[in-house]
């Protein structure tokens, strides 16, 4: 066995920094006498659980107050909706259960809904993890949990069969851990470069049809959903949202999910509420701190001029954070980009994980997509926004639209929610690989299905609670305890 060393702690950790290979295998396989792979389908509720409205309504209060009923309207759509939106429920939960000891970089909202297609710097279009509002160092298996929780809920609102929902689920441990097995077994390098673009997506699809894992409409539906990825960039998100008013280029109003800055009311009105930044002047700056923490130098962001600002309404449990859409021209008209930045907050984990490694909360969100993602938007970057009160505000910026596309699971069937459910587990897998515990988490996940068979069980109960919460959310909407739109 070789004994090549890595980086896995973080320097301050009080751990030696260096660490061998078979030290490394031995720590993982040493985590189960702590935390039996078993014992991960465990949940009960902690006894001085939080009660979810209040969770919610904690998060309302450093939120645009006029888009909560918005965000509780989204989140109460359905089951899945209100899952979607919960991840600082699911967190609490989790931080209050034993874990595994094995810390790695987290997505922390890894469920089925934030994996998708977007296009790599050099143009390819990939399938990987695209949030990362909540990325922090925590026990790797969250992320796994999340994932699984979201797959058990989204197939019952489809009406699967206990058998379809088991095996699906059963799908994510099963792919997770084959991956992470691989990666451990492989290069170091491999697991940096490793990633799914749509020609490999394409294969194995057609190989699933052909053998009859899948009918050939999923692969209909693939190929429609890679089109569109295909072209959604920001010329045609630049055809949809800008038109030329007196001859200068705006944002279209469609409030509330585009309200131009300009038609804001008082309190909303800019990046620190009530200092208005429309005009040439305070732009280029904010621009001009941003370009400095993107990798590229000189980046080609230099070469483009601001022309508007509005706020835009994004997701479901991030209806109520600030997040601004950008627009830029390069050499005229037909050159546009528009650029998001959106609010960054403190990560739901950190209650439950150790203190936060990074100052400035955008910087958090793209030092850990840098990391775990194959290949980031060449335009991400953060910026902090200071306020006339002496406080300020974290946000981190990207392309607003640039290859990006989802899977409808509201469509899905059995045999394709099961493949879907494998590439989530493979993808995240490779994240955590790249995150650099790939052979602690190999080595105590082990070569069985043990692992697998609990984070399904687990992922049945946390469904259970979750149709509880939704619930507990709408009769606090009936009560008027919250306000929901519609």
């Amino acid at each position: 066995m070789t004994t090549n060393s890595r980086v896995t702690i973080a320097p301050d950790s009080g751990v030696p920094l260096w660490r061998g290979n078979a030290e490394r295998i031995d720590a993982g396989r040493s985590a189960r006498a702590l935390s039996p792979r078993r014992s991960h389908a465990t949940w009960r509720p902690a006894d001085d659980r939080t009660d979810v409205v209040t969770t919610l309504e904690e998060q309302a209060e450093s939120r645009v107050r006029s888009l909560i009923p918005l965000r509780y309207q989204r989140m109460l759509s359905s089951p899945f909706a209100f899952y979607r939106g919960g991840a600082a429920i699911m967190a609490g939960d989790l931080a209050a259960l034993p874990d595994s000891g094995i810390r790695t970089q987290l997505c922390g909202d890894a469920h089925l809904a934030n994996f998708g297609l977007f296009k790599t710097p050099e143009r390819s279009l990939i399938f990987d993890l695209n949030d990362f509002d909540e990325t922090a160092r925590g026990p790797f298996e969250w992320d796994v949990k999340r994932l699984a929780a979201s797959f058990e809920i989204a197939t019952r609102h489809r009406g699967f069969r206990d058998a379809d929902r088991r095996a699906t689920v059963l799908a994510v441990g099963g792919a997770y851990r084959s991956a992470i097995r691989r990666a451990a077994r492989g290069r170091v390098l491999d697991s940096w470069y490793e990633r799914l673009d749509v020609g490999e997506m394409r294969a194995l699809l057609r190989e699933a049809a052909a053998s009859g894992a899948a009918k050939r409409t999923q692969v209909r539906r693939t190929e429609s959903t890679i089109a569109s990825a295909n072209e959604h960039d920001s010329a045609r998100a630049f055809s949809k949202l800008v038109r030329e008013v007196d001859g200068r280029l705006r944002f279209v109003s469609t409030p509330p999910l585009i309200v131009p800055i300009e038609e804001l009311p008082p309190d909303e009105g800019g990046f620190g509420d009530g200092d208005l930044i429309d005009d040439r002047a305070a732009i280029p700056g904010l621009l001009s701190g941003y370009q400095s923490t993107l990798l590229d130098r000189p980046h080609p962001l230099r070469e483009f001029s601001y022309h508007h600002l509005a706020r835009k309404v994004v997701g479901v449990g991030s209806v109520g954070t600030r997040a601004w859409v950008i627009l830029l021209q390069g050499t005229d008209a037909g050159d546009p980009l528009l650029l998001q930045a959106k609010q960054a907050q403190r990560s739901v984990l950190e209650r439950g994980t150790d203190a936060p490694e990074y100052d400035n909360h955008g910087e958090r969100v793209v030092r850990g997509q840098r990391l775990m993602q194959a290949a980031s938007d060449s335009f991400l970057g953060w910026q902090r926004v200071d306020r006339t009160d002496g406080t300020s505000r974290d946000y981190y910026v990207r392309q607003l639209s640039d290859g990006k596309a989802s899977f409808d699971m509201e469509r899905a069937q059995p045999a394709g929610a099961l493949i879907y459910a494998r590439l989530c587990g493979e993808t995240l897998a490779r994240a955590h690989a790249r995150a650099g515990a790939r052979l602690e988490i190999s080595a105590y996940l082990g070569a069985r299905d043990v692992f697998d068979q609990a984070v399904a069980e687990f992922a049945e109960h946390y469904a259970d609670q979750n149709d509880a919460d939704y619930e507990s959310v709408r009769a606090a909407a009936a009560s008027g305890r919250i306000t929901v739109d519609g």
